[in-house]
């Protein structure tokens, strides 16, 4: 097959058809097929070992896949070379020369083009300008401060107008205040650009907090694929569940219907749950409930919705914004409430007697068959990592 990408005969998304690809015997990526609409901030979400960087260099051009193709507006690209491709990457390392300034840093592409010096001024100081770094010019990336320096890479990667921008882990390098910082900044530098952005990260915040579109893969494969707001409150599976946020699982059984409500029966109480939010409809299920959906009461206290009692707090955590508790339930299974500090009454204390409450579209059922403990150890590893 030629390297050069063939002409394009479509939109400018980026589509990757039955993508495999294969290490001796591991397979990295598993059979993927996916679609990044132009102009889209997409995310590539998982835990280590994943596939997602193996995904993001297919696209780059810095692996080959060993089955499949990779099309971007139409044009196969799947063998074309990295500088071929209308594609930039930032790294976590940022990758500056650090012997020029912020200026000849952004417009070192340009230069190699031939460009004259008129439009590579106008050009440079307008993205300069887009990344809030219009006074730094003359600094050296020993002179700036993380966030800067990545704000430079950014720059330079853009600088070219390429069709995609890939970032690698690029916040992994900051610290905690500086990387929310800058997670609103990619977003605003995304949308002002208009460049289709294709972002890796373990970081779940990271992603729910910028992508219109987020995949999370597990184990070279797509688990689930939507908004943020579609993977948290209606996972598909238990990994999406867990890695995704966290999660209550509770075994149960349905039992029947009632109008628009399945019926699940757990340690011989009867809960309700929308039937359009179960990935399962008869049999044995996974039960789940987000932790801030979970309300707490002193035992035999009245309220609406599902009703679990029998529970007795074990661990009483304040965080500031909430307060985390831990129940345990007399079959022995422990559950997480979180419960905002809005002072409407007295923290519960350690050994009191709670019964659970939550409203039946705050819950989801998944396949008993899958693994109630899957991306549990994954986002473990993550947050030690």
């Amino acid at each position: 097959m030629t390297e050069e990408p063939t002409e394009s005969t479509g939109g400018d998304e980026l589509r990757l058809e039955g993508v495999t690809k294969r290490f001796g015997d591991f397979v990295a990526v598993d059979d993927l097929t996916l679609t990044v609409p132009a102009g889209s901030f997409f995310a590539l979400l998982g835990p280590s070992g994943c596939g997602k960087t193996t995904t993001l260099r297919m696209v780059a051009g810095l692996e080959q896949p060993t089955t499949g193709r990779v099309l971007l507006g139409g044009a196969d690209i799947t063998t074309a070379k990295p500088y071929r491709r209308p594609v930039n990457t930032v790294f976590q390392s940022y990758a500056l020369f650090p012997h020029l300034t912020t200026y000849e840093n952004v417009a070192f592409g340009l230069r190699r083009q031939g460009r004259d010096r008129g439009s590579i001024e106008h050009a440079v100081r307008e993205m300069l300008d887009l990344v809030e770094l219009g006074g730094f010019a003359q600094r050296k990336p020993a002179q700036l401060s993380g966030g800067q320096q990545q704000r430079v890479a950014l720059a330079r990667a853009l600088i070219n107008r390429p069709q995609v921008l890939l970032l690698d882990e690029p916040l992994g390098a900051l610290d905690l205040k500086l990387r929310r910082q800058m997670q609103l900044e990619l977003k605003r530098i995304q949308t002002g650009v208009g460049v289709t952005f294709v972002h890796v990260t373990h970081d779940q915040e990271e992603a729910m907090t910028m992508a219109d579109t987020i995949a999370v893969m597990n184990a070279g494969l797509v688990e689930q694929l939507g908004s943020a707001e579609e993977l948290y409150e209606s996972p598909r599976t238990t990994f999406v569940a867990n890695f995704l946020g966290q999660s209550n699982l509770l075994a149960g059984e349905v039992t029947g219907r009632s109008g628009e409500d399945l019926v699940v029966e757990v340690q011989g109480t009867k809960l309700a749950v929308r039937a359009a939010r179960a990935q399962a409809t008869e049999g044995q299920v996974w039960l789940g409930v987000r932790p801030e959906k979970v309300h707490l009461a002193p035992a035999g206290e009245q309220a609406d919705g599902n009703r679990l009692g029998g529970g007795r707090v074990v661990d009483v955590s304040f965080v500031g914004v909430s307060t985390q508790y831990l129940v345990t339930m007399p079959w022995g299974q422990s559950v997480s409430v979180f419960e905002q500090n809005s002072g409407a009454r007295a923290p519960l204390t350690v050994g009191q007697e709670v019964d659970l409450h939550w409203a039946p579209e705050h819950a989801f059922v998944l396949d008993h068959q899958q693994d109630a403990s899957a991306g549990v150890e994954s986002l473990d590893q993550e947050r030690v990592g």
